[in-house]
């Protein structure tokens, strides 16, 4: 159950902090009014929330670990929202990161 809230966990924060990175940036960028940066600024706000609950008690790891979530769900975002289309490397690093953030947040550790 622990690793199902932590992924959850990482697919919310991951949404907050890339669609409020994406709101400051159509706003910014793309000539979007500028309330869409507020709504950005908010999202970003709620982002550093949900990462304070993950069950993990140790906040480098944690932020280490989104590091890899957040990569992979830039290339999805963009896909989703701009018609973004990933070659191979992007995917076979986004894989990677996928795979850092299994490691980092899930083997198996003594003592912890």
């Amino acid at each position: 159950m622990t690793v199902l809230k932590s992924v959850a966990l990482f697919i919310l924060a991951a949404v907050a902090e890339i669609g409020g990175a994406w709101l400051v940036w159509q706003s910014v960028r793309e000539a979007k009014p500028w309330w869409w940066a507020g709504l950005g600024i908010a999202a970003l706000g709620i982002y550093g929330f949900v990462a304070a609950f993950q069950p993990d008690a140790h906040f480098g790891r944690v932020l280490a670990a989104y590091g890899g979530v957040f990569i992979a769900g830039s290339l999805a975002w963009g896909m989703l929202m701009d018609g973004f289309r990933p070659d191979r490397w992007d995917v076979i690093g986004a894989m990677i990161c996928i795979l850092g953030v299994a490691v980092i947040m899930f083997a198996p550790r003594s003592g912890s």
